[in-house]
């Protein structure tokens, strides 16, 4: 466990970037539902999208569960959710809501839950209590996925090497700047798997890897880069260390793409535990 100021430093990292985050990350493909409803012995009643953000993981279930919550406690990235769902009109009413709420404290009784599903956010959460709490709303045989995107996505070797070695800077001088008990915590992606298999919580675990094909333009991709957290998090504080390297990066990134619209591949990694 980490002191309650870091969870809710968590919390509001993302504060002020929700319509960045929403613009240029990947919606989850289609196949994130094929995977899990191959896992699930019965129709899918009841999905809950812990930490869903902006929804970009909540309406892929639209035509394949009953009900579908997302739990999102950044008031930011929940209201965009909120309203996309307004824009939607009645087609989705009832189907999908959004609520705030923390993963260790979930708003469903005993056993009623048929999936949950962490997209790119289950290393912002405690896994000890969010896998206990998991285990409590599952019913049985009810699967619990949390699926993150490998970064940067699939290009060019030395474009990648750039975007990595950005995030790296952005997360060094990040370190300089914000006291450790005001810093948000990440648990390793790595522990994921070993997590799920240590909760006690599932009779079966097991890690998928797949890819996912998408157009993207300079913009796009520079934007991606960008919208990451440590860079969201160094321009929310003024600090302008950064501004060389991003400006070389967006013109190593346009010289590549010279105005095209290119396929990219998104590379994801399920672990995947079945209660």
């Amino acid at each position: 466990m980490i002191p309650e100021g870091n969870l809710q430093s968590n919390v509001d990292r993302f504060n002020g970037f929700a319509d960045n985050y929403d613009q240029h990350r990947p919606e989850a493909p289609s196949l994130v539902v094929e995977i899990i409803s191959r896992y699930l012995d019965r129709n899918v009643e009841l999905v809950a999208d812990i930490g869903c953000g902006t929804g970009l993981s909540t309406f892929i279930w639209k035509d394949s569960a009953q009900r579908i919550v997302g739990i999102e406690p950044n008031p930011d990235m929940r209201g965009i959710a909120q309203r996309k769902l307004e824009r939607a009109g009645t087609t989705m009413a009832g189907a999908i809501s959004f609520e705030s709420g923390f993963s260790n404290n979930l708003p469903f009784e005993d056993s009623t839950v048929d999936v949950i599903t962490c997209s790119q956010s289950f290393h912002w959460m405690d896994p000890e209590s969010t896998l206990q709490e998991a285990g409590r709303v599952l019913a049985q045989g009810g699967v619990f996925a949390a699926f993150d995107c490998d970064w940067p996505p699939v290009l060019q070797w030395h474009i990648e090497q750039a975007y990595t070695e950005l995030i790296t800077k952005a997360d060094g001088v990040l370190e300089q700047e914000v006291p450790v008990e005001q810093r948000a915590h990440k648990w390793s992606k790595d522990q994921h798997l070993a997590n799920l298999h240590r909760s006690g919580q599932f009779r079966y675990t097991r890690e998928i890897a797949f890819h996912n094909r998408e157009q993207c333009d300079a913009a796009r991709y520079t934007g991606l880069a960008l919208s990451q957290g440590g860079i969201q998090s160094l321009s929310k504080l003024g600090n302008r260390t950064l501004d060389d390297d991003i400006a070389r990066f967006v013109k190593l990134v346009e010289n590549h793409f010279e105005g095209r619209t290119l396929d990219i591949l998104f590379s994801y990694r399920m672990r995947l535990g079945i209660k």
